[in-house]
């Protein structure tokens, strides 16, 4: 056991409180009901502003991820904040396993937290590939399916959500159905319910007509897409409120599902193993994921193209190969290929102006997102791509300056090309 690792134990489960931090506000809200629901103590933790930064700064060293920084800083203000007994709290982490420097945020936390004299606290990891276990804290597959479940309503709330929001005739009605089927989804994980793939299809039915009925007034919105670093993509923290100011600026919203990246992460764990080898138990268990994970995005993609007249995502297939005619595959470090095929995938189907998140310290995504623009565009002259790097000393002004600045170019060309249609 290393030195800085402090067990999570069967005990301290019973009464400690694990804090979750932020990314994604829908599914992150109901991936904390599937624990609550599996008798753990969860919250999940909201507090924002320079107070976080600035303890990230403290107990990062400020070479590191830009992620890791607000992550760690979120957790850290959240203990000294005093809303929580840090001698009755514990931490929760993701890791992927991958070359990706985000497997390491777990070392990083520990590190910080003894600095900070915070170093009694619990660090949980939450992963699938068997790292740094705990006593304390186990995922069963009863919650493995609950928590894939709440990654695919996830991304079905958010996708409907953001092409109903811009439209909507009585503002905050998007917003409220979501929370409904939010507390509703959870209800029914509680209750094992809205798991099989006759009750997912019944949901999904549900979900994309009620969102159908919301009365919409036409509008002439900018489309817009977002991609970029995991993180920095679907964290309002991370991206200071990307959504929202592009909200402000009466665009239309795009972000491409946390579906897309997990079956990215399996597809690429098969094509290791054809690559360099491995068990061929492992490899029969990837490739029944990957086809699972598929046929659900496709149960999305059916609901959405059957029960109304929204836009319906690509598959990742198209995706996949999207990405191929600009980058290898080989590509697969942090978000890799995927970044690529997402501009390519959002171009293709009308969003074209694209904001690329790039965070301080994430050389792979410069790669990958900024270092692949000049290349789409060459494809898609009418691709409308702005990079923004998020950072410590990145300030809001500038990056709010340079993103209404390629707004004003989107609106050029909507100009331009409404004109060229009533000609």
């Amino acid at each position: 056991m290393s030195e800085n690792k402090v067990l999570f134990t069967k005990e301290m489960s019973k009464d400690y409180t694990i804090l979750i931090p932020m990314m994604a506000p829908i599914h992150f809200q109901l991936l904390r009901n599937v624990l609550v629901h599996s008798r753990y103590k969860v919250e999940l933790l909201e507090n924002t502003g320079p107070a976080v930064v600035e303890e990230g700064l403290k107990y990062v060293h400020n070479d590191t991820c830009y992620p890791a920084l607000l992550v760690i800083g979120q957790m850290i203000d959240a203990l000294k904040s005093g809303k929580y007994d840090p001698h009755k709290s514990a931490l929760i982490i993701t890791q992927t396993g991958g070359g990706c420097r985000a497997s390491n945020y777990i070392f990083l936390l520990r590190k910080a937290l003894k600095k900070a004299g915070l170093g009694y606290v619990p660090v949980i990891s939450l992963n699938m590939a068997g790292l740094d276990s705990q006593p304390g804290f186990k995922l069963t597959l009863s919650m493995l399916q609950k928590m894939l479940a709440a990654l695919v309503y996830g991304d079905l709330l958010m996708d409907l959500s953001n092409q109903v929001r811009p439209y909507e005739a009585d503002n905050g009605t998007a917003d409220r159905l979501v929370q409904h089927w939010i507390d509703d989804l959870s209800r029914q994980f509680d209750h094992r319910q809205g798991l099989s793939a006759a009750q997912m299809k019944r949901n999904m039915r549900d979900i994309v007509t009620s969102f159908a009925a919301i009365e919409r007034q036409p509008r002439n919105c900018v489309k817009v897409g977002i991609v970029g670093e995991i993180y920095i993509k679907y964290s309002p923290l991370g991206n200071n409120d990307l959504e929202k100011f592009l909200a402000e600026q009466g665009c239309e919203v795009k972000v491409p599902g946390i579906m897309g990246f997990l079956l990215y992460c399996i597809y690429n764990g098969i094509e290791d193993i054809k690559l360099y080898g491995g068990g061929r138990s492992r490899a029969a268990v990837l490739r029944v994921a990957y086809a699972y994970v598929l046929k659900l995005e496709k149960m999305i993609i059916d609901a959405i193209r059957r029960y109304s007249d929204f836009e319906v995502p690509g598959t990742f297939p198209q995706m996949k190969a999207g990405a191929e005619e600009i980058i290898g595959l080989g590509a697969k470090m942090g978000e890799g290929w995927l970044l690529t095929g997402e501009m390519v995938e959002l171009s293709r189907s009308g969003y074209k102006n694209i904001i690329c998140t790039q965070p301080f310290g994430c050389l792979p995504n410069h790669i990958v997102g900024k270092g692949m623009i000049r290349k789409i565009r060459h494809q898609d002259p009418d691709c409308n791509i702005v990079a923004i790097d998020y950072d410590p000393s990145a300030t809001r002004v500038n990056q709010e300056n340079r993103i209404k600045l390629m707004l004003a170019i989107a609106r050029e060309n909507m100009a331009r090309n409404a004109q060229q249609t009533s000609v």
